[in-house]
């Protein structure tokens, strides 16, 4: 039974990493593209820009809301609907846009389904892993991951500069992709928890991991929005240059998260996220100064690897969900605490961009990236007060 066990497990594995496959594939798509599509279809501004994600990110915020509908379902099926959902707004981004409205509608269905999915990629990948390996099964799908977004910026680079590529055909094979990864997840073995789980879980005792994601969110949204606005707007770059950038941040990203998740294994959460922290406050200064330091033209080869540097300090939040994994009362409360924290990120994730925009348009891009260097600082002192004694390093699983 033990075998039977086993060998069924590394089967849904498999089908896991070839799952986030599809979706690493699609990301590679979808990432260097919608911030141009939005400027060079609807042609909008940086205020108009940043009060876009109010109706981009509220999905979000309603995401543990979303969970407790859901919750009688195992991870690996409301995956599934997470996912179908995803590929559905895609394909209304590419066809079913002919105004701004529309955009936003489909938008938000494709936030909704991604959204869903992004907690249950770490709860189904802790319950697939072993004792004492979750930092490294994690990291092994991100690098997948990864490596499988390599192929979708290489078609979008290639697509755009020498076949002329349509957004909607970017767009359309973003959502087949995920639509594939549909049906690897259908292929995985189910298993309902053995307990009750919770539609709605906030406890004292996970205060800690809350405050991080707050600031995780806010950092996040603030480098989400105006990273590529600023290329876009202050650099003047093209979508291939997004494509560029993501084939070497995605390069770099393949042994980086493969490291990074060994290297949570062996040193711990709260050393990976203070270093994350630190150099975060580097990344931020120097991509909203750069153009300052009198570096004339090679001040945009700053930006380029500021831009880089902070797609590889994105794979570091896999140490909050290990950290969680660690401090979690039972397993059962892993993917509802997954929820509620992308919950409470997306509270100030709705509203920085709307208020950066306002900054940029009053003061200048160079403070909204001073503001991310605060935030960063605060993530450093948060990650400094993280401790997990030894009974807590003992991995815990949860049914997917």
């Amino acid at each position: 039974m033990d075998q039977t066990l086993r060998t069924r497990q590394k089967r849904d594995f498999f089908l896991f990493i070839l799952a986030g496959a599809f979706l690493g594939f699609y990301t590679g798509l979808y990432e260097p593209t919608f911030n141009n599509y939005l400027s060079d279809v609807f042609n909008i501004g940086e205020v108009a820009r940043g009060a876009l994600e109010f109706p981009r990110e509220l999905p979000g915020f309603l995401v543990v809301f979303f969970m407790g509908l859901l919750i009688f379902l195992p991870d690996v099926r409301i995956a599934l609907i997470a996912n179908l959902i995803l590929g559905l707004g895609l394909l209304g981004l590419g066809f079913l846009s002919p105004s701004f409205s529309w955009l936003v509608l489909w938008m938000i269905i494709w936030s909704i389904g991604a959204h869903i999915s992004m907690p249950l990629e770490s709860s189904i990948g802790v319950s697939l892993s072993k004792p004492g390996e979750v930092g490294k099964r994690l990291g092994q799908l991100g690098a997948v991951k990864t490596a499988a977004s390599l192929v979708g910026f290489l078609i979008v680079w290639f697509g755009f500069k020498y076949m002329n590529l349509s957004y909607s055909t970017i767009f359309a094979l973003a959502g087949l992709s995920t639509f594939a990864a549909c049906v690897c997840l259908l292929m995985m073995e189910p298993r309902k928890s053995k307990t009750k789980r919770h539609r709605l879980l906030l406890k004292r005792k996970y205060t800690l991991f809350y405050w991080l994601n707050v600031l995780f969110g806010a950092r996040k949204q603030i480098f989400l929005t105006f990273a590529p606005w600023v290329l876009i707007k202050v650099y003047d770059q093209p979508v291939t240059t997004f494509a560029l950038l993501g084939l070497v941040g995605t390069v770099t990203g393949i042994g980086f998260r493969a490291l990074l998740g060994r290297a949570i294994d062996r040193f711990g959460e709260r050393t990976i996220i203070s270093l994350e922290s630190i150099m975060l406050v580097l990344v931020c200064l120097g991509y909203g100064f750069a153009g300052n330091l009198g570096l004339g033209s090679l001040a945009i080869w700053l930006v380029y690897a500021c831009y880089v540097g902070d797609q590889l300090l994105f794979a570091c939040n896999m140490a909050r969900a290990t950290y969680l994994n660690k401090i979690a009362d039972s397993p059962d409360d892993l993917t509802p605490t997954l929820s509620m924290g992308l919950t409470l990120d997306h509270i100030v994730a709705m509203t920085i961009p709307f208020f950066g925009g306002l900054l940029w348009l009053k003061m200048g891009y160079q403070y909204v990236f001073l503001v991310a260097a605060l935030i960063a600082f605060a993530n450093l002192f948060a990650a400094l007060s993280i401790k997990t004694d030894k009974a807590q390093t003992q991995e815990k699983t949860v049914g997917a």
